[in-house]
């Protein structure tokens, strides 16, 4: 029966919310629309109101020509010396009129009105120009220009009125409108496909970062390179240091596992020989290896939960709570041994809580363990950094070897049980979380002084 291969998982994709591109354009063009609106409507209104005052200056200039060549007859009836020069006002229905009134007297229109008259209404307060408009004749509205004045040698207040039909204003005024549609569709237009050309060219180096990201996932580039613009620039080298951050991650997971595939090698060499051997001691030599084995197993697990927290913004640990709950859990297994604690208590490091607990258990344990009965652990700040100092009166480590100390297995005083792990782990979980740890002398008690620093959380 020939085994049917696994189909890959289904690939989980982004949810889409919509398009960067048309929801810029979209903004771009909603916002060049209004401005457009409000532009229109006020340029329409300044536009229109000077039309409108320069058709109503026009019917003020005949009807002030018209008051400066009135006189009075000898019959008290107003007459012109000098009618208006517009032809128009001799042609009936022609558009454009002009009539003279008073009370008690008959109208004075011109020829143009026939059998019309201009409504006259109720007297003004004021000598003044007033210009309004007027239904009067359905067929056609009509732009009045009307003053009452009172002229020389009679006693009434004569208004003379000018009218003019206002298709020609609103002739004038709509072909001004269909002007400024036109001219501002036009230019709604083209702002808009410059906003949308200026989007598409703003969003290109997006989609340079895709294809660098496609051809990292296919393996053709090791990061995203090439130069890019300084909005994008952060972004990209953000994403290079998440990429390296993962390939050192990467790195370090195939390295601890080979680290413990040799760790666990030997041990389990030593029982399948033994075993083979038929040997007397096989119980002994079984546990004895499995513990060995459990301690690397244990060292590697340690590492690799600190890896996977390292660079986490919210690992915070209390120093004090630390120091003070090793001090107790070591003076249980080592109750001949004085342990003094002293320092600042209110240090809170960058790190896990277990990180911490652990590596400063090593530590302290070691000193124990290898002191002569003394040991003294300091938490100060320097620089920057929550600084552990445990110390304590044995004999020390010679110089040539402090360095040699920290590789796994390697162990000074092999008189006293151990793996020779401690060390090694403290210095691991130190470097994930960019501490570092060192050893030196102690002045105080002439043993060793072993320096731990961790990153103080902010």
């Amino acid at each position: 029966m020939t085994a049917t291969p696994l189909e890959p998982p289904p690939r989980s994709y982004v949810r889409i919310t919509g398009s960067l591109s048309r929801r810029m354009i979209a903004i771009a063009s909603a916002w060049i629309l209004l401005l457009l609106a409000g532009g229109g409507f006020a340029l329409d209104r300044v536009l229109t109101q000077a039309i409108t005052r320069n058709f109503d200056e026009q019917l003020e200039y005949v009807l002030n020509a018209m008051i400066a060549s009135a006189e009075i007859d000898t019959a008290g009836e107003v007459v012109l010396n000098r009618e208006p020069a517009d032809q128009r006002f001799l042609e009936p229905d022609s558009g454009a009129y002009w009539q003279i009134s008073a009370p008690g007297v008959d109208v004075f229109p011109s020829r143009s009105l026939w059998d019309r008259t201009l409504p006259t209404g109720e007297p003004h307060r004021d000598m003044a120009v007033h210009v309004y408009d007027s239904a009067a004749f359905r067929d056609n509205e009509l732009r009045i220009v009307e003053r009452d004045v009172r002229l020389p040698r009679s006693p009434r207040l004569w208004r003379f009125q000018v009218a003019q039909s206002r298709e020609v204003l609103d002739s004038q005024i709509g072909a001004l409108r269909e002007t400024l549609v036109q001219s501002f569709l036009l230019l709604g237009l083209g702002l808009i496909g410059m906003a949308a050309l200026q989007t598409w060219y703003g969003l290109l180096p997006l989609g340079k970062v895709r294809r660098e990201l496609a051809r990292l996932r296919t393996g053709q580039a090791g990061r995203v390179e090439g130069a890019m613009p300084a909005e994008v620039a952060p972004m990209v080298e953000e994403l290079n240091a998440l990429i390296e951050h993962n390939d050192r991650q990467a790195e370090e997971a195939r390295r601890h596992a080979g680290n413990l595939a040799h760790a666990l090698k030997t041990p389990l060499t030593v029982i399948m020989n033994a075993a083979a051997a038929g040997s007397n001691d096989l119980d002994a030599t079984v546990i004895r290896e499995a513990r060995t084995m459990r301690r690397q197993v244990d060292h590697h697990l340690a590492r690799a939960r600190a890896v996977g927290r390292r660079g986490s913004a919210h690992s915070r640990a209390a120093v004090w709570a630390s120091v003070e709950a090793v001090e107790r859990a070591v003076a249980r297994l080592y109750p001949n041994v004085r342990i003094d604690v002293d320092g600042d208590k209110t240090l809170i490091a960058r790190i896990e809580r277990q990180d911490l607990d652990e590596m400063l258990g090593n530590l302290v344990e070691n000193a124990a363990k290898y002191g002569g009965g003394s040991v003294f652990v300091t938490a100060r700040a320097a620089m920057g950094f929550a600084e552990l100092l445990v110390e304590d009166d044995g004999g020390g480590i010679p110089e040539g070897d402090r360095q040699r100390i920290f590789d796994r297995g390697v162990r000074l005083d092999s008189g006293k049980p151990g793996t020779g792990l401690g060390l090694a782990i403290v210095r691991d979980v130190a470097e994930i979380y960019e501490g570092t740890v060192t050893l030196e002398e102690s002045e105080d008690l002439g043993g060793l002084l072993v320096r731990l620093r961790l990153p103080l959380a902010g």
